[in-house]
C-alpha cells in the first residue's frame, strides 16, 4: 500500500490538468481466487484433475518433439494471441508465452471479441515449429513459424484458401498436406450447417499450397442423416493408416469426435461405424458435475506410450449456465483391435479425477491453470512485461499502460475505448476459471473525468464494471452493468475523501457481492446479491458465443 500512497501524491501534482492530460490510473495488486466445490477433494497421488486448463482455453492443439509437448489455444480476438503451453507428462502445464505478441503481426482492430482467431494448430518438422490459423473478418487463413515455442513467432505468411479450422500434416516421405474446414461441394449446401474437409498438398520449402485441392469428407460421417460442421481436421498416421480425426455436431451440447482412415492421405476416407469416438450429447447437461460440448480434440501418443486426447469440454455450473467458456480436457484413449481409437465409450460421463502417464501427480506451478488456488500479481517484476495469463481486448496500437512508473504499480492511461465498444480500451483481464471465486485490486484516488476499478467482460453487451469515479473532494464507488443494451449504473454510494480504494467481487454462481472498502476499513457491499446471469456464455449467445469471462483492471476517460 506504500506504493499507492505514494501515487497519491503523483495524483496530487496532476488533479488540477483536467481529463485531456487525466493522470494514470494505479493499481496496486490484483488476487483471484478460485473455490469450486467440484476442486475441494485432493487429488490422489498418480492423478490429474480435469480440465488440465480451466477457464477459457478451448480448440486445443497438441505436438510433440521428443520428450516435450506443446499446447495451445483459440483466443479470438483477444491480445495477446494464441497461448502456448510446456508440459513433459501432459499433466503439469506452464505458459511460456504466445505466438501473437506483436502489434506488428495481426490487427483485431473493429472485430467482435468472438471473431480473429479461430482454432490454431501447431506441429513441428526439421527444426521448425509451425502454427497455421484463421483469422476470421481479417487476412483468412495464414502461417507463422518459430525454431523456439516460446518465441519469436514469425510474421504471418497467408495462405490462399477459404475456410477455416487448417492443419498441417507432415508424412514420412517428404511430403506435406493441409486439411481445413470449408465449403460443400459446387458452394451448395444441402442444409445449414453442410461443411466438408478439404485436402491441398503443402510446399514446405515455399510455405505456399501446391497441386489441387479435393474434398475427402462431404458433411460427416454420414451425410444420409446430415450431420453438422464438421471441422477440427486433424490427420496423422500410425501402422501404414492415415486417422482424420474431426468434431462434428457445433461447438455445443451436440459436439461430437469422429474418426475416418484410409491408406492413403488423399483418401478415400472411411468412418469408423461405431462414431462418435467422444461425446456428452445424450447425457444429462444438467446432472451433478456433467461435462457438456466435449469435441475439438486432438490424439497423441504419451509419455508412457499409450495414446491420449486433448479436447474442449464445457462444465455448467447450474441448470446449463457457465461463464468459463470451452476448457481444456485430458483423457486417455484406446486402440481397438481392428485399430481404432476410442477416447470415450457412449454413455459414459467424462471423468474429473483420471490415472495420470507414468502416474505423474500434480505439481506447484506460478501460475496455477486448474483446481482451486489464489493468484496475486503485486506488478512488481520490474520489467514492461505482464504476466502471460493478461489478456487485453484487441491489439494495441499505442503503450498505455506501465510497470515501472512508478516501479511496483500497474498504471494504466484512460483512454476514451470503453467494454462495449471494438476499440482497444485500457482492460488487463484473466480467465475466469471457476464457478464459485473473488477478485480483488487495490487502486489509487484518479482524477477528474477519469473511472477506474474492476471489470468483468464476457462481451461487448454482457459485462460488470465496479469503479470509483472523483466527486468533488470525495469519491463515488459505481457498479455498471451492460446487458444486451446500454451499460446503465445500477448502484453508487459517495465517499467524503479521495483516499485509496480497495474493490473485490465475490461470485457464487450465478450470484456475486461487489464490494469496496477504503484503507484499513471493512469491506462494505455497494450490491450484496447482483445477478451474474448477464456475464455467463449462456446470455451472450451461447453455442454462437465461443469465450469465457475475464476478470481485471480497467480504466476510462468518463463522458
Amino acid at each position: 500500500m506504500k506504493r499507492i500512497l505514494a501515487s497519491v501524491l503523483l495524483l496530487g501534482a496532476t488533479a488540477g490538468l483536467g481529463a485531456a492530460a487525466a493522470a494514470p490510473a494505479r493499481f496496486d495488486w490484483f488476487e483471484y481466487t478460485g473455490r469450486d466445490d467440484l476442486f475441494a477433494p485432493p487429488v490422489p497421488a498418480g492423478q490429474y484433475r480435469n480440465p488440465i486448463l480451466a477457464g477459457f482455453y478451448p480448440d486445443p492443439a497438441i505436438c510433440r518433439v521428443g520428450e516435450d509437448y506443446y499446447l495451445i489455444n483459440s483466443t479470438f480476438s483477444y491480445f495477446p494471441g494464441i497461448p502456448i503451453f510446456h508440459s513433459r507428462d501432459l499433466v503439469n502445464w506452464t505458459q511460456i508465452g504466445n505466438v501473437i505478441d506483436r502489434p506488428s503481426q495481426l490487427d483485431f482492430t473493429g472485430k467482435r471479441i468472438t471473431r480473429s482467431l479461430f482454432a490454431p494448430t501447431i506441429k513441428y518438422h526439421a527444426g521448425v515449429f509451425y502454427v497455421v490459423c484463421t483469422h476470421v473478418d481479417g487476412g483468412g487463413n495464414f502461417l507463422v513459424t518459430a525454431t523456439n515455442p516460446a518465441g519469436p513467432w514469425s510474421d504471418p505468411q497467408w495462405l490462399s484458401f477459404d475456410g477455416i479450422d487448417p492443419s498441417l500434416f507432415f508424412d514420412d516421405d517428404g511430403r506435406a498436406w493441409m486439411v481445413n474446414n470449408g465449403n460443400p461441394p459446387d458452394n451448395k449446401p444441402l442444409y445449414q450447417g453442410h461443411r466438408a474437409i478439404w485436402l491441398q498438398e503443402f510446399d514446405v520449402a515455399k510455405k505456399q499450397l501446391v497441386g489441387p485441392r479435393s474434398i475427402i469428407v462431404n458433411g460427416g460421417v454420414d451425410l444420409s442423416k446430415k450431420p453438422v460442421w464438421i471441422e477440427g481436421p486433424h490427420l496423422f498416421k500410425k501402422d501404414g493408416w492415415y486417422y482424420l480425426c474431426c468434431a462434428e455436431g457445433g461447438t455445443s451440447i451436440q459436439h461430437s469426435q469422429v474418426i475416418l482412415r484410409s491408406k492413403a492421405p488423399t483418401g478415400p476416407f472411411v468412418p469408423w461405424d461405431k462414431n462418435p469416438i467422444l461425446t456428452q450429447r445424450d447425457l444429462d447437461g444438467n446432472a451433478p458435475q456433467a461435462v457438456t460440448a466435449t469435441g475439438h480434440a486432438n490424439l497423441i501418443e504419451g509419455p508412457d506410450g499409450n495414446w491420449w486426447a486433448v479436447f474442449l469440454a464445457i462444465r455448467p455450473f447450474l441448470n446449463g449456465y457457465q461463464a468459463t467458456g470451452r476448457e481444456t480436457f485430458l483423457l486417455p484413449m484406446k486402440w481397438t483391435d481392428d485399430g481404432w481409437p476410442l477416447v470415450l465409450p457412449a454413455g459414459e460421463r467424462v471423468p474429473y479425477t483420471v490415472a495420470s502417464p507414468k502416474g505423474a501427480s500434480l505439481r506447484p506451478v506460478p501460475l496455477p491453470l486448474t483446481g482451486n488456488f489464489t493468484w496475486r500479481d503485486e506488478f512488481d517484476s520490474g520489467a514492461e512485461r505482464l504476466a502471460p495469463l493478461w489478456l487485453m481486448l484487441r491489439t494495441p496500437k499505442e503503450t498505455w499502460w506501465s510497470l515501472t512508473a512508478p516501479k511496483g504499480v500497474l498504471s494504466l492511461t484512460p483512454r476514451a475505448d470503453s467494454l462495449d465498444g471494438l476499440g482497444n480500451p485500457a482492460f488487463f483481464g484473466r480467465r475466469v476459471q471457476h464457478s464459485k471465486f473473488e477478485a480483488a485490486l487495490a487502486l489509487a484516488p484518479v482524477s477528474e473525468g477519469v473511472s477506474a476499478g474492476l471489470a468483468i467482460f464476457q462481451s461487448e453487451e454482457h459485462f460488470y464494471y465496479c469503479g470509483v469515479r472523483r466527486n468533488g473532494e470525495g469519491l463515488t464507488v459505481f457498479l455498471e452493468l451492460a446487458n444486451s443494451k446500454k451499460p446503465t449504473t445500477i448502484a453508487h454510494v459517495d465517499l467524503p475523501a479521495a483516499a485509496p480504494v480497495e474493490l473485490r467481487v465475490v461470485a457464487a454462481e450465478l450470484s456475486g457481492s461487489f464490494e469496496y472498502r477504503t484503507l484499513g476499513g471493512e469491506w462494505k457491499a455497494l450490491v450484496a446479491a447482483a445477478d451474474l446471469t448477464p456475464i455467463t456464455t449462456n446470455a451472450a449467445g451461447g453455442g454462437n458465443h465461443f469465450t469465457g469471462a475475464v476478470v481485471g483492471p480497467f480504466t476510462r476517460l468518463e463522458p
